[in-house]
């Protein structure tokens, strides 16, 4: 079991400088505290126009600077909109091979195709056409990466030979996931060989449904590059050795971060296609039915790694359980809790809950 952290870069109003500097400077200094205790992945979405909700539109600097000023932890790209009228593919593959290079091969790289009509308006980008674009941006890319001259025929794009510079450090080319929003979208992982990046919350039961089917398929699939079949999902987390005081704080976040996501909602009706089946992101954690939850009490979801040390360990053991290879925690939203809290919870998380998950002998897993 693997651990990242996960930023949106949620800022709260007014959209002052100082605010927006503030989220991220902040986000920073927890992507180091996290390299230096031992989590694996610091990830970082592309959004556009999703106010207060995600601000991060330039994950590309963000991730850089992070790359930067970190030692270990691998930089998830998490993940790029391939959509044309948002980023041209060779543009992302050259961005991202200069990040792999940048950052000593340690990048993950990660693929989307957007989910609000907020976002695909702004660009004026066609909804019925993205899933199309998505699957072109992921069998073209690799070839960038691993041919010394490529060239490309496509209906999202066409490209004459050429030499696309540089190439990334990792050989044959970084990791490569996409990500899962809505029911259906692990299918198209496993059919192409990547990696399941969940980004919405989903109950027990359903990742276990969705995980059994995405390795059955991936062993049959046709890859658009080098398999990675690894599994992912998305939490919150706020560690603390009081399971009352960790409740309070962490459902304080959780409940922000639900209310920006809510938002989103009436962008579902705002063009109505057969390519979208359901918004994703919106859906809110399965409320918790005791049955041996700790936080149950305190109004903990099932699953969720808010609490004590004892049961956010109790939490991801349910998740390892049904195949996941990787959780990845929101830790605030909006700087809801204050960043000193937000540190000793990382810090606490590394020294009580991590060993739990480690192979013998130390080190990272």
């Amino acid at each position: 079991m693997k651990f990242g952290i996960f930023h949106e870069l949620a800022t709260p109003r007014p959209f002052t400088a100082e605010n927006e500097r503030k989220v991220l400077m902040n986000a920073l200094e927890q992507v180091r505290v996290a390299d230096e205790v031992g989590f694996d992945t610091v990830w970082a979405v592309e959004h556009h126009f999703l106010e207060g909700y995600s601000h991060s539109s330039a994950p590309e600097l963000f991730l850089t600077a992070c790359a930067m000023q970190t030692e270990r932890i691998r930089i998830g790209h998490g993940a790029v909109v391939c959509v044309r009228e948002m980023n041209h593919p060779i543009r992302v593959a050259e961005r991202a091979a200069t990040l792999d290079l940048l950052s000593g091969g340690r990048l993950e790289f990660g693929t989307a195709r957007s989910s609000t009509w907020t976002e695909l308006g702004g660009f004026e980008a066609d909804p019925d056409r993205t899933k199309q674009d998505w699957d072109e941006f992921v069998r073209a890319i690799p070839g960038m990466w691993t041919q010394e001259r490529f060239s490309w025929q496509g209906s999202c794009f066409s490209m004459p030979e050429r030499a696309v510079l540089p190439k990334p450090l990792q050989k044959p080319h970084p990791p490569m996931w996409v990500t899962v929003t809505s029911p259906g979208t692990e299918l198209d992982a496993a059919e192409r060989g990547l990696g399941c990046l969940g980004v919405a919350t989903a109950s027990l039961a359903e990742q276990e449904r969705r995980t059994k089917e995405y390795k059955r398929r991936i062993q049959l699939c046709d890859p658009a590059g080098h398999v990675n079949d690894r599994v992912a999902t998305l939490n919150f987390m706020y560690c603390h050795e009081d399971l009352a005081v960790a409740a309070k704080r962490g459902m304080s976040f959780l409940g922000t971060f639900g209310l920006l996501n809510s938002h989103l909602l009436f962008t579902r009706e705002a063009w109505p296609t057969t390519a979208y089946q359901s918004l994703g992101g919106v859906s809110a954690p399965a409320a918790s039915k005791g049955g041996g939850n700790p936080g149950a009490a305190y109004g903990v979801p099932d699953g969720v790694a808010i609490g004590d040390p004892a049961s956010i360990v109790q939490a991801i053991k349910r998740w390892e359980s049904v195949g996941v290879d990787q959780v990845n925690f929101l830790v605030n939203a909006c700087e809801i809790l204050p960043q000193e809290q937000v540190l000793e919870s990382l810090r606490l998380f590394a020294r009580e809950v991590m060993p739990a998950f480690r192979e013998e002998g130390g080190g990272r897993a």
